[in-house]
């Protein structure tokens, strides 16, 4: 496999110069994103990670809100899949507080760390360090102050994805299964200013037995330096747990197409024309592709054609007992 990196981002992106980026450019002129996916690129390409983090099946086919929404509910479906993300509240000094739907990439890189750690652990108690401070830094999430840092940002999401009610939906054969669940049962931190202060940091968090015991089932295995690349970009991340879940079931030599009608049902439910839509799923599939350098895709008139291809995680990877 060559080892020229492909152009991230199309030559009329705002966030790239008039030639297309390699490996070969200077990476300090490079932008924050497009350096972190390069360098990204050149690890996987040179080694197998060192360890797999997971996430549900589900939410590898159907993802959470990317942006922010008023709405208190909301549906996502893909083929036999589908999700159902309910709004709800956190009791907060003496009285229930409504919270917000999660949305972003901080509840993304939250449930594939938490998931990742149970898998890992067969345990659905996840330690989370001594402080905000050290869960940050593991999710590689910045942690800086005030009103849009990485602190405040994290302590919003954490605040809602603790709060919120997620249905699971899933068909298989004749069966269909609803998985009703919060997926974390337990989060009782005290959030303080700094997020230093391990004496009001609970150390864990627990997840529901329900959601725990059907993610052992569905977990998908996923290269965590793929996800640090990407991890600024919820869609990037929708996009790489989507192939890493779906290419290793093409089963057709020919592969399986997919229609850009079906890809923004799934993912694309946010732009305001299918236009808008196909630019940046293209665009962020190349940064995708860069971390995922055994995907197999090809352009089609219509869509994308799905080839088989092996997965991101070698099974070696898989811990005993997964399924």
């Amino acid at each position: 496999m060559s080892q020229t990196q492909p152009e991230l981002f199309p030559p009329d992106s705002a966030e790239t110069d008039d030639e297309p980026i390699s490996l070969e450019a200077g990476r300090k002129s490079l932008p924050s994103t497009v350096r972190r996916v390069v360098e990204g690129s050149d690890a996987i390409l040179s080694e197998p990670p060192d360890r797999a983090d997971f996430l549900h099946a589900v939410l590898c086919q159907v993802g959470m809100p990317r942006r922010k929404t008023e709405e208190r509910s909301f549906e996502r479906h893909s083929g036999t899949a589908s999700i159902k993300l309910s709004a709800g509240e956190l009791f907060q000094r003496g009285k229930w507080v409504e919270q917000p739907l999660p949305y972003g990439t901080h509840p993304r890189l939250v449930m594939v760390h938490i998931s990742g750690e149970a898998i890992r652990t067969k345990d659905r108690t996840i330690p989370i360090g001594e402080s905000i401070r050290d869960f940050l830094l593991a999710l590689g999430i910045p942690t800086n102050g005030g009103k849009s840092g990485g602190y405040t940002m994290f302590k919003k999401q954490m605040q809602a994805l603790a709060a919120c009610r997620l249905q699971l939906g899933l068909s298989a054969g004749n069966l269909d299964r609803t998985v009703n669940t919060q997926p974390i049962e337990r989060f009782d931190a005290w959030l303080t200013p700094d997020g230093r202060q391990p004496g009001f940091w609970p150390g864990e968090i627990e997840l529901s037995e329900k959601f725990y015991n059907t993610l052992t089932s569905h977990a998908v295995p996923l290269d965590p330096r793929a996800l640090a690349s990407l991890k600024h970009s919820a869609l990037a991340l929708d996009i790489y747990t989507w192939l890493a879940h779906r290419l290793c079931r093409v089963r057709k030599p020919k592969g399986t197409m997919v229609s850009w009608g079906n890809l923004r049902e799934q993912f694309g439910q946010e732009y305001r024309s299918s236009k808008d839509f196909k630019k940046q799923f293209k665009a962020t599939l190349r940064q995708v592709r860069a971390v995922y350098p055994a995907a197999s895709i090809d352009d089609t008139a219509g869509g994308l054609i799905l080839l088989p291809s092996k997965p991101p995680i070698p099974k070696t990877m898989i811990p005993v007992g997964h399924r």
